[in-house]
């Protein structure tokens, strides 16, 4: 077995205790792997070993990854910071958005995204510690923006997505990831029809369980330190 067949175990049996600890089903909740800076033979590593979505956090380097990896049956989620002037790469070669935070950027994707692919699956990102290093909107925002965002074709609403301040703490660690899911019941009970909550990390992935995450985004646990070559 490779380091990362080994690495994906291990994360995979971490999922399945913190969903069997807090009453759910380990079914419930997926593994998007984060696979940014990462070189493509490890991606198709990780592929083998059984695992299909992977996040990237830059446009380029996604879009160039994706093609390195030449593998159809992988789910890509684009989960880092969108710029309006580079939507269209996305649109066009991503399944998932985790990072819209603007009402023209969601516009954007919508009119780029091909007809001849799905709609593009979204989430709204929430800056839910009101960090103003981190992007997203503020909670108070959500039901208005998502409201709009959830009217748009080629564009499919799905739920939220944050990353709270670091903090080593379990019970810390659950607060900023029970109030995105209470945002997420706020809308839901305003209308929409959202079933996805992208949060939790390798470090706090327990904690956001635990709160009802439906999808965590691992990268260190998975593949070890980030490559910058």
């Amino acid at each position: 077995m490779t380091t990362i067949s080994a690495n994906l175990q291990a994360v995979l049996a971490r999922i399945r205790s913190a969903a069997q600890c807090c009453g759910r089903s380990p079914d419930d909740v997926r593994l998007v792997a984060v696979s940014k800076t990462q070189p493509a033979a490890f991606v198709r590593e990780a592929a083998a070993a059984g695992q299909l979505a992977f996040g990237e956090n830059y446009v380029q380097e996604g879009v160039t990854k994706i093609t390195a990896v030449g593998l159809p049956n992988l789910e890509w989620h684009f989960i880092g910071p969108l710029q309006g002037n580079k939507t269209r790469p996305i649109a066009e070669a991503f399944h998932w958005v985790h990072s819209v935070d603007r009402l023209r950027i969601a516009e954007r994707l919508s009119a780029q995204r091909p007809e001849t692919l799905p709609p593009l699956q979204a989430c709204l990102q929430i800056n839910i510690s009101g960090e103003k290093t981190k992007s997203g909107i503020a909670p108070d925002d959500a039901l208005s923006l998502a409201t709009r965002i959830a009217q748009l074709p080629r564009l499919k609403l799905r739920g939220l997505m944050t990353i709270p301040e670091a903090c080593d703490d379990f019970a810390q660690q659950r607060q900023p990831f029970r109030q995105l899911r209470e945002l997420f019941d706020h809308l839901n009970n305003h209308g929409l029809a959202l079933d996805t909550l992208s949060m939790g990390m390798s470090n706090d992935l327990e904690a956001a369980i635990a709160e009802g995450a439906t999808l965590v985004r691992v990268g260190t646990a998975l593949f070890g330190e980030r490559h910058t070559s």
